[in-house]
């Protein structure tokens, strides 16, 4: 399983987020790339990122980030926020995006998301499948829709898609645990669909457990910025 840490970013600046709640923000780091480069020596090979700023404006904002991050690490990098349209797209993978994540669009606009899948293939687009109370939530988390969780993973799965981010907005950023229960429903549901957990992970034991139940990947956040988690012990993971 990846351990993937998470940089959010607003103004150019590393953040987390309470809930998705922007006024709720909390500054990490004035700068990213320092944040990036010490999850690199710590010698995790992952990255997400995330434009919170874009994620509001309905546009990519901040992929000069995303392309200082790429060019000054070896980091394979998913990127996600705000991402509607094929312009957006194209900057994200030419910034050094090696993955990016709509959801958001694939919600509202389910055949542009469709032909992200069939132009640039199910390895490099990543389904964001956020929930709160088993419906899927849009707009940087700022608006709730009427989607199933279920009922839209099987749906993008007979689409295509083969790689989901699916967080819990109401156990994000609280420290207090993941949505495990939802995670293993998803599992035994498509059990061939790489499963990328996030939103609430916090402890050493939690990690072990999504990835006994088969886990592509851990986003971890918060706990790596609070010292829930530290980059040693995920390194020894």
């Amino acid at each position: 399983m990846y351990l993937i840490p998470a940089i959010d970013i607003i103004d150019g600046k590393c953040v987390r987020l309470t809930q998705g709640d922007y006024a709720r923000k909390k500054v990490y780091n004035e700068d990213p790339l320092e944040v990036a480069r010490a999850f690199e020596d710590a010698g995790l090979e992952r990255l997400h990122v995330v434009d919170l700023d874009g994620a509001k404006a309905k546009r990519i904002i901040n992929h000069k980030v995303l392309e200082k991050l790429a060019a000054q690490t070896r980091l394979h990098i998913d990127f996600g926020g705000g991402l509607k349209s094929t312009d957006d797209l194209r900057i994200a993978f030419e910034c050094g995006a090696q993955q990016v994540t709509g959801g958001t669009i694939a919600v509202k606009d389910p055949e542009l998301f469709a032909s992200w899948l069939a132009t640039y293939g199910s390895e490099r687009i990543i389904l964001g499948a956020d929930f709160q109370a088993g419906k899927i939530a849009v707009s940087g988390w700022q608006e709730s829709s009427d989607a199933d969780l279920f009922a839209f993973l099987k749906d993008y799965w007979a689409k295509g898609v083969r790689y989901t981010i699916s967080t819990d907005i109401s156990k994000d950023g609280l420290l207090e645990g993941s949505a495990l229960d939802t995670y293993e429903q998803i599992r035994e549901a498509l059990p061939e669909l790489n499963l990328i957990a996030s939103g609430g992970v916090t402890t050493m034991q939690e990690l072990e457990k999504l990835r006994t139940m088969g886990c592509y990947g851990a986003i971890i956040g918060k706990a790596i910025y609070e010292g829930n988690l530290t980059l040693a012990e995920l390194s020894r993971f």
